[in-house]
């Protein structure tokens, strides 16, 4: 089906696969002259006709609905909607879109919370438990190894299954690892609260992938990006949250055995009375999709039949694609770089305030909230700043700097003494290191388009992890055996190595260059592999490099 509110009275040929160009066509050519056209390929007479197309008349296409949707065929001679005679269908926004963004974010909040609730207080449950702060460490790693592998059957089930049985998924199976570590308040049951932990996160697999989903799904055109965005911030939102509460709920009275099972007890339960709750009432209020569509574009897309989609060719023409195996690698380092740093935050800090006074986990906790609050913060502001100025490069790299030069002093501050020194360059690091994570998005967004956005997301996540993974281990042995200093250095080098990466990244903006031509001209899709798109000729837009937005 072609676009909604494109030109009228224009089909494309059955049989194509989803829509990988533009082609500009006059508005007063026939349906069936283009139709015909787009089976058997352009006739040489027609080339200057299509050229001309440029100075057409124009029709204007909200951007939002361009970046939702994918246009899908249509069966031959059949008229696109808005057609002359033919009604645009039935667009309209449920109100149930709000209760479906909130129970989704708080759930998610949650699935955050547990991630970190281990390491921020690691000292505690390494007493505990009596285990090395590598068993603890391992508490929040698990995360990063379980999404690895099952990242594709997730987006698999996600396509093919749909968002409600997704979204029971990952609230369920949140709930029942939460239930699962209310076993484990013992000192020599440590495997049960790892069997909990890993159910925890296999359910963040089902988690990070559904709010552009969400959006696209239930919000307009005009609400999407704000809703995309409230769903991502949930999840931050859960980490500063496991920064805060569990030094509050757990304080280190490792003296007091007794007292300290009761306190792990009153956090694992607290938590999972919660996530119950949000289980219900996601199996209650969450649903497949509104009533209506919320835009066009969703309207195209419900009421096409449903194509095959490849991963493993997408897989293939994402990592032939140079630009984004550079970023795939930079956005890696960074985001690894932040997780080991939220890992290990606590081992850091005890390091050099723990004979200062008692505690420090509290302020080990702080700190970690007012670098993920900051983040949040940048985050915002970094993609308020692109939507402004389409500068994607310089912002990605200009940010990669600072986040290096926030990291340096970071690490040169971090044994002077002053904890509010601590606190402050904490802030500075956050504000950059999480700042720059929706940033890392849509420039994959923008130099892989057409490819699903799904797949290069899906992929970002996949290396932040291995990374992640990767540096929790190698800092962790570097604090243990030489000091926190040793550690951070460590991580100083291989950012130093991303922004050299991110300066070699070849600024293609294949998607920005679509949204010019779309407010432009008239436009059809038109598949890759069609005939009509062999000419070199009906190219409307060339690439064009941020220089000269």
């Amino acid at each position: 089906m072609a676009r909604p509110d494109a030109e009228e009275g224009a089909t494309v040929a059955p049989g194509h696969p989803l829509a990988k160009g533009y082609l500009p066509v006059p508005r007063d050519a026939a349906a069936g002259k283009v139709s015909a056209e787009q089976q058997n390929g352009p006739r040489a007479d027609n080339a200057a006709d299509l050229s001309g197309a440029l100075g057409g008349p124009q029709i204007l296409l909200a951007p939002e609905e361009e970046t939702q949707a994918r246009l899908l065929p249509t069966d031959a001679g059949e008229e696109t909607p808005g057609a002359e005679g033919t009604p645009l269908p039935r667009t309209a926004l449920s109100t149930r879109r709000f209760v479906v963004l909130l129970i989704f974010s708080l759930y998610s909040l949650v699935n955050a919370f547990q991630w970190i609730q281990y390491s921020i207080i690691s000292n505690v449950f390494q007493g505990f438990y009596s285990v090395s702060l590598l068993h603890i460490d391992w508490l929040s790693m698990v995360y990063m190894l379980a999404y690895v592998p099952l990242i594709f059957p997730a987006t698999w089930l996600l396509d093919t299954k749909g968002l409600r049985l997704t979204a029971l998924l990952g609230s369920g199976l949140n709930c029942l690892g939460a239930w699962v570590k209310c076993g484990s308040v013992q000192q020599h049951l440590f495997w049960v609260t790892m069997l909990g932990q890993c159910l925890c996160s296999v359910a963040q697999v089902f988690i990070l992938g559904l709010p552009s989903h969400i959006a696209s799904v239930w919000f307009g055109p005009k609400e999407v990006s704000t809703a995309c965005a409230t769903a991502v911030l949930g999840n931050q939102l859960g980490t500063a949250v496991g920064f805060l509460l569990p030094p509050v709920l757990v304080p280190n009275t490792q003296n007091d055995t007794v007292l300290l099972a009761h306190n792990i007890s009153i956090m694992f339960y607290g938590t999972s009375g919660v996530a119950t709750l949000l289980f219900i009432l996601t199996a209650i209020a969450f649903k497949e999709k509104p009533p209506y569509p919320p835009s066009q574009a969703q309207a195209a897309i419900q009421d096409s039949p449903p194509e095959e989609y490849s991963y493993k060719k997408s897989i293939r023409n994402l990592f032939k694609n140079i630009p984004f195996v550079l970023l795939l690698i930079s956005y890696g380092i960074m985001t690894g770089a932040f997780y080991s740093v939220s890992t290990l935050l606590n081992q850091m800090i005890l390091t050099h305030y723990e004979v200062i006074s008692s505690g420090e986990e509290v302020n080990a906790g702080r700190i970690g909230l007012t670098l993920v609050v900051a983040g949040m913060v940048g985050s915002i502001l970094c993609g308020l700043w692109l939507d402004y100025t389409k500068t994607y490069k310089q912002t990605t790299l200009i940010v990669y700097i600072l986040s290096f030069i926030g990291m340096v002093i970071f690490t040169f501050t971090l044994d002077l003494g002053y904890i509010i020194i601590v606190f402050v360059t904490g802030g500075i690091l956050g504000f950059f290191m999480t700042g720059y994570l929706p940033l890392g998005f849509e420039f994959a967004v923008e130099i892989t388009y057409p490819e699903s956005e799904g797949t290069s997301s899906g992929l970002l996540n996949a290396a932040a992890q291995v990374f992640g993974i990767l540096f929790t281990l190698a800092q962790g042995k570097l604090t243990t055996d030489h000091g926190p200093k040793a550690g951070n250095i460590f991580l100083c080098f291989w950012m130093f190595l991303g922004i050299i990466l991110t300066a070699l990244i070849k600024s293609d903006l294949r998607r920005h260059n679509i949204n010019i031509g779309i407010t432009n001209v008239e436009i059809k899709a038109v598949p890759v592999d069609s005939p009509v798109d062999q000419k070199p000729k009906t190219v409307i837009l060339s690439n064009q490099p941020e220089s000269s937005i």
